[in-house]
């Protein structure tokens, strides 16, 4: 994953000191920010929870991006030849894939800076921090909104005004939803300086309103996709054209988003967590992040083979 949802000083990871932390005290912290969270920790508990992940993130994490840049750039060349040499493979939807390249190619670029500061500290400060989320959720917005589009509009069946404005409307409003990920993100040091997504309370604005673009993007609209295809199925009208590569990027990034919510249930104390949950979601929630980032390099392979509708 790009960026750990809880940095060394977000997460349970202080308790790499193996000091001995009172579970309930770290509930009562978590919704606090970074500076407040580590000034009110006590450390004179009973139970010890000890959360290594952050260290297991810093170790992996800068090579498992490099891997899959490099492998993102290399489809996402080839797609683009494809997409110059053979424009007659998508009679009706070349501008359609050629956006979802676009798309790939931004998320792509921004994870050599990331993988950087993972692994050296986050030297760029705290507003280039927010323009990288801002346009790591903008590139991945898009993505979703145009492979929505592609299943369930004929407007890309030609370049036309028509289709324009549809394209102008879908990357501005993926911009405007991205915005509140990055009021929400941040930079926090300790022990070295890192881009963390939350810098904020949970219970704020802006990652109430990132939690909601995330869950609507990633979870409600291939729920409205599946239930289109359904009906169509029914119908006897087919299961669609575009549907391959709209169901590798939901499917990709779906659990993330699952996550995020499981997430923001456990630090608003809605859920009463166990010192083992405590150790082990970090885990969990970024491997459902580094399952996401995957589309970025499988997915020019799967526009290869898609014909949309």
């Amino acid at each position: 994953a790009p960026d750990n949802p809880r940095s060394p000083s977000q997460s349970p990871e202080v308790l790499d000191n193996k000091t001995s932390l009172d579970l309930m005290d770290i509930l009562a912290n978590l919704t606090n920010s970074e500076e407040d969270y580590m000034a009110n920790l006590d450390y004179a508990a009973a139970e010890p929870c000890h959360n290594h992940y952050c260290t297991f993130y810093q170790r992996v994490a800068p090579a498992f991006l490099a891997v899959t840049c490099t492998a993102a750039a290399l489809a996402t060349g080839v797609l683009l030849v494809a997409l110059a040499k053979r424009p007659h493979a998508w009679p009706h939807s070349r501008m359609l894939v050629a956006q979802l390249a676009v798309g790939t190619g931004l998320f792509a670029a921004l994870l050599p800076p990331v993988a950087a500061g993972i692994a050296q500290g986050w030297r760029l400060g705290a507003g280039a921090c927010k323009v990288t989320h801002l346009l790591w959720h903008w590139s991945l917005f898009a993505q979703g909104l145009l492979v929505g589009s592609g299943c369930c509009s004929s407007a890309w069946s030609r370049w036309d005004p028509r289709s324009r404005r549809l394209a102008v409307a879908i990357w501005v409003g993926a911009l405007l939803l991205a915005v509140p990920a990055a009021l929400a993100s941040g930079t926090v040091a300790a022990p070295q300086a890192s881009c963390v997504r939350r810098s904020v309370d949970v219970l704020s604005p802006a990652y109430l309103l990132h939690l909601t673009f995330c869950f609507c993007i990633f979870l409600l609209l291939p729920a409205a996709l599946l239930v289109a295809t359904l009906v169509r199925w029914w119908q006897r009208l087919g299961w669609g054209t575009g549907d391959g590569a709209s169901w590798l990027f939901f499917v990709l990034w779906a659990p993330y988003s699952v996550g995020l919510a499981v997430d923001f249930l456990l630090h608003a104390g809605l859920l009463q967590p166990t010192c083992s949950i405590f150790e082990q979601f970090d885990y969990g929630l970024g491997l459902c992040e580094g399952l996401g980032v995957l589309h970025c390099c499988l997915g020019p392979p799967a526009l290869l083979t898609t014909r949309f509708c």
